[in-house]
């Protein structure tokens, strides 16, 4: 018999569903903090949040399920130390991210960003263009500034840091649209059918030197915190936009208002900020290149069914002795 501690309580619905898993297994869903100290002493496995107390009390403590996919609020020394097995909850977000990424990137290529605000105002006026003036080629090989204005994608080049699976998901959809794909990761070797070779992060910056779009889908570690700075920026092309729907702590916000505010870069779609919320009077929300959304890249009504049956496969996983689902580095948070 197996005993799992769940702390802080779930609802009885999901309760339920752990609890049919197996008539091997005791659950005990703790409400109050003086409880889960008391439960966790025997406790073979947690789900919740646990936290140095918590620990310091568990004598047969084997697995500890994180409710987060991102680690680094999460682990602590203690835990990191302790021979339990932690796993997290990657892998729900691939697909709903992936399309929000998608969409930062058409909208600077159309430069949607900049007609919504145009509509507001009744103008019409195409970008790079005069008012009033029709966009039409004049001639055999002739372009209008208006036709350099918007991007075509299949002219472009995305490079994505962090080929994990939002970072793949990205990678495919970006390929569908007939992009060139590259993307550097620590681990990841390949992006079966979309990118033969991962290169290996010490090659950051060639993805840099050639991506019209560099997407961020890394995580926060400590080897990604601050990893765009200047140096980074001004390796981009001018042309090129940043997007980033990773972690706000791996892009300095001071660094990347400078390159924008300077024309280093040509724009920024970011949904998660080294400050969150994003004081209200931070530059750029005023900056026409610049959009941003409210860290809600990951919303979708599919999430909290993946959420319970990620832990359910991880606990059938527990009982039987056999490989988790998601183990996590707790080393590296992720």
């Amino acid at each position: 018999m197996k005993k799992l501690l769940i702390y802080p309580a779930i609802d009885s619905t999901r309760l339920a569903r752990i609890e049919d898993v197996s008539d091997q297994l005791t659950v005990c869903n703790a409400s109050e903090l003086s409880a889960a100290l008391t439960e966790i002493k025997d406790a073979d496995a947690f789900f919740g949040k646990i936290s140095p107390e918590l620990l310091a009390a568990a004598e047969n403590l084997q697995w500890v399920q994180s409710p987060t996919a991102s680690l680094e609020h999460y682990v602590f020394p203690e835990l990191v130390d302790h021979p339990c097995q932690l796993t997290n909850m990657r892998g729900l977000f691939y697909d709903v991210i992936a399309d929000h990424v998608m969409g930062f990137v058409i909208c600077f290529a159309r430069n949607l960003h900049r007609y919504i605000r145009q509509q507001t105002e009744s103008n019409w006026q195409p970008i790079g263009g005069v008012a009033g003036k029709p966009n039409f080629v004049t001639g055999p090989g002739q372009v209008s500034e208006v036709d350099r204005s918007h991007l075509h994608l299949s002219d472009c080049t995305l490079g994505v840091v962090g080929a994990g699976s939002i970072g793949a998901e990205i990678c495919r959809r970006a390929a569908a649209f007939g992009m060139q794909v590259c993307a550097v990761d620590p681990i990841a070797t390949e992006v079966p059918g979309v990118v033969d070779e991962v290169w290996n992060v010490d090659r950051l910056n060639d993805l840099l030197d050639v991506s019209d779009f560099v997407v961020i889908a890394a995580p926060h570690t400590p080897q990604t915190e601050k990893l765009f700075r200047t140096a980074q920026f001004r390796q981009m092309k001018s042309t090129g936009y940043l997007i980033n729907i990773g972690r706000g702590a791996i892009v300095d916000l001071t660094d990347l208002t400078a390159a924008l505010q300077n024309g280093e870069i040509a724009g920024a779609g970011l949904d998660v900020f080294e400050i969150e919320p994003l004081p209200a009077e931070h530059p750029l929300w005023q900056m026409e290149n610049v959009i941003l959304t409210p860290h809600i890249a990951a919303a979708s009504t599919h999430v909290p069914e993946r959420h319970l049956e990620t832990l359910l496969e991880n606990l059938r996983c527990f009982l039987a002795d056999k490989p988790f689902l998601t183990p996590a580095d707790k080393q590296n948070w992720f």
